[in-house]
């Protein structure tokens, strides 16, 4: 293995674009080679970075030595794509969601298994500092009783950006709507705070875009350590607003807003005893202030520093011969969750996870 890893890309659009970003920021890492099959795409990013571009990702397994290969192509497609290169022996980072189906999930962990290598999914905002400081006041029972979890999307995307590609929005390849595209991130950190989800019941429909799949969608949580929930998303809010992750508990409460911690009160902090009906006090994190667009708005504005630390955790994985943060098997988790939301929905019943 060479001094520096030494990364390929599969998929030059947008994500493929951030991940080029983050990667190339990084000390210890070399981005290398680019592939998309519109071969006028690879060449834009590989100009930009001074790497060889190529319109058929087999050849670039072929002609290059790699040590990791991101995948940023349609969601459909992760799975088969990453087994390939996987089976090729390098180590892969496929961006979210892992993949679309049940089958392709567990397929990607028996290759894994089988070639010996590292597979992680990209879930960037586990890095978060805000988000990690969260994590360890739950580890630390600091919440006390777990009662209540929230997830709220409320972004916008216009028509043009679902007729920008022909698989967005689409069963085959996107896997579902704003629920396994946009809100799969947020639905990934209410249940690492809020532990494993034990049921689910759920509502989506199709209400102001031309797709097949969902723009807004409802569901209510039953988490296993007997905690309620709900997820609330959609694309249809115009302009985007603020992302919030809620965690609510006997001791105390913390909001996560656009990745900032914007409320956070503990018992074990309280001078005074909190009276019959409570406070509404707290600890207010200082906003800073950030361009107009965000990933509510604009998928383009994804910050490129939680990438490049998840990044990272995988090159310590390798390194270290250990376990990223979020390997295959912590990625499929949130998949799992939204997979039983659509059948709640299309069955109106009910659905029990596994």
């Amino acid at each position: 293995m060479t001094e520096k890893l030494r990364f390929g890309i599969i998929g030059c659009g947008v994500i493929g674009r951030l991940h080029a970003e983050a990667i190339t920021g990084l000390p210890d890492a070399q981005l290398v080679a680019v592939a998309d099959s519109i071969p006028e795409r690879a060449q834009e990013l590989a100009e930009k970075y001074h790497v060889k571009p190529y319109s058929d990702f087999h050849e670039m397994l072929a002609c290059e030595q790699l040590d990791v290969v991101d995948i940023c192509t349609p969601s459909g497609q992760h799975g088969e794509e990453a087994i390939q290169v996987m089976r090729s022996g390098r180590h892969v980072i496929v961006e979210k969601p892992m993949d679309i189906s049940r089958k392709a999930i567990e397929e990607m962990l028996r290759v894994q298994q089988e070639a010996g290598v590292k597979l992680a999914v990209i879930s960037q905002h586990r890095f978060d500092p805000v988000t990690r400081e969260v994590h360890d006041l739950v580890e630390e029972q600091a919440f006390g009783r777990l009662v209540l979890g929230n997830a709220v999307i409320p972004w916008w995307r216009s028509q043009a950006y679902y007729d920008s590609g022909a698989w967005r929005g689409t069963w085959e390849l996107d896997g579902g709507g704003v629920l396994m595209n946009q809100s799969i991130h947020s639905i990934d950190l209410l249940q690492w705070l809020m532990g494993p989800v034990k049921s689910v019941f759920a509502y989506t429909d199709i209400l102001v875009h031309r797709m097949e799949t969902e723009d807004v969608g409802v569901a209510v949580l039953r988490f296993a350590n007997g905690a309620l929930g709900t997820i609330s998303a959609t694309t249809g809010a115009y302009p985007g607003a603020s992302t919030r992750i809620e965690i609510y508990g006997d001791k105390g409460s913390a909001v996560i807003e656009d990745d900032q911690l914007s409320y956070l009160h503990l018992a074990r902090d309280d001078r005074e005893e909190v009276g019959p009906y409570g406070t509404g006090a707290g600890k207010r994190a200082q906003r800073t202030e950030t361009a107009d667009k965000s990933a509510a708005q604009d998928p383009a504005a994804l910050a490129i520093r939680s990438h490049a630390l998840q990044i990272a955790d995988m090159m310590r994985a390798i390194r270290e011969d250990g376990t990223p943060l979020l390997d295959g098997y912590a990625a499929k988790h949130p998949v799992e969750i939204i997979l039983a939301i659509y059948e709640s929905a299309r069955t109106h019943q009910e659905v029990t996870l596994s």
